[in-house]
């Protein structure tokens, strides 16, 4: 059965699942998105990724600055749609939004709920040393997150994990999932289960402050935190005063006795403690202004060994 979809959705994340409904037996009749606005160094006016996508295919782009006022609203409902697909988005939904499209609205929220509800479950999986996440297919109300869901699909996570990596493996999946629950949603037989009430927790939103590193604390947490802002908002440290972004570390059996945040230079690798006096091998960072670059190419200009990281 063809139904007809509005999409609604605005970072790259988004992309995937908006193109596999233009690509399904659907018809995307209407694509929501955030407003365009300045980006990059050069703060030029950009398009959001989904604009562009929809424009490529010449699908009608809304980008209502909120979705509470009446003419908005009025403005979906005569799209007649019979199913709204949310990924990402970034606008409340109210109930006069949720309620228009005959099936109601379908969420891909990018963790195994009710864990995780909230602005950067990616994020905050990761960083909490989760060993698995996963995306859930969910019928939206008005609560953050708190809908009932339809499916789940989860993936492991390890300790190299980073959430960039994280992020393009959910996108995808997210994907495809949709594709095989929109079935299930159409025909009526089913209905979506109720979260449970234990497990709840949230992940507020990243801040650029948190992502300084602490040295003091224990060499998993610190490793957790880095791939967990890899890439944004990249965990950071000063040595000199020279700001560093460090994107990947490793573990190592190595132990200190030197002060946290030392840093050992051997051969083309570079070494820092931790608070529990293990190790880490700094494999990728990123000087103020330049390329991520790997640790034996920031050696060859730089005098950092016993030097300790603020």
């Amino acid at each position: 059965m063809s139904l007809r979809i509005i999409f609604a959705g605005t970072p790259e994340f988004s992309v995937p699942t908006l193109e596999a409904l233009i690509g399904s037996e659907h018809e995307v009749v209407a694509v929501y998105t955030q407003p365009d606005r300045p980006r990059g160094r050069g703060k030029k006016m950009q398009f959001t990724p989904i604009k562009e996508v929809a424009l490529k295919h010449d699908i009608p782009v809304y980008q209502p600055l909120s979705l509470r006022n009446s003419e908005a609203q009025e403005e979906l409902a005569l799209l007649n749609a019979d199913l709204m697909i949310v990924v990402a988005y970034g606008l409340i939904l109210p109930e006069a939004v949720l309620k228009a499209p005959k099936l109601g609205c379908l969420n891909i929220h990018a963790s195994l709920l009710p864990r995780w509800r909230g602005a950067a479950p990616i994020h905050r999986a990761i960083e909490a040393g989760d060993d698995k996440t996963g995306v859930a297919i969910m019928q939206m109300d008005k609560g953050l997150d708190t809908g009932d869901v339809w499916s789940e699909a989860s993936v492991a996570i390890t300790p190299e994990t980073t959430m960039i990596e994280l992020h393009d493996t959910l996108k995808v999946l997210g994907a495809k999932l949709l594709l095989e629950t929109i079935p299930t949603v159409v025909a009526g037989e089913k209905s979506p289960q109720k979260q449970l009430e234990e497990g709840i927790t949230y992940a507020e939103k990243i801040s650029k402050e948190e992502a300084k590193v602490n040295w003091e604390e224990d060499h998993e947490t610190i490793m957790r935190k880095i791939h967990a802002f890899n890439p944004f908002p990249g965990a950071f440290t000063s040595i000199d005063g020279e700001l560093l972004k460090l994107f990947r570390v490793a573990k190592t059996a190595n132990k200190s006795q030197a002060t946290a945040g030392t840093l050992r230079v051997e051969a083309d690798k570079i070494y820092v403690v931790t608070g529990d006096g293990f190790e880490l091998e700094i494999l990728e960072l990123q000087v103020a202004g330049k390329r991520k670059m790997e640790s034996a190419l920031f050696i060859k200009g730089h005098e950092i060994n016993q030097k300790v990281c603020q």
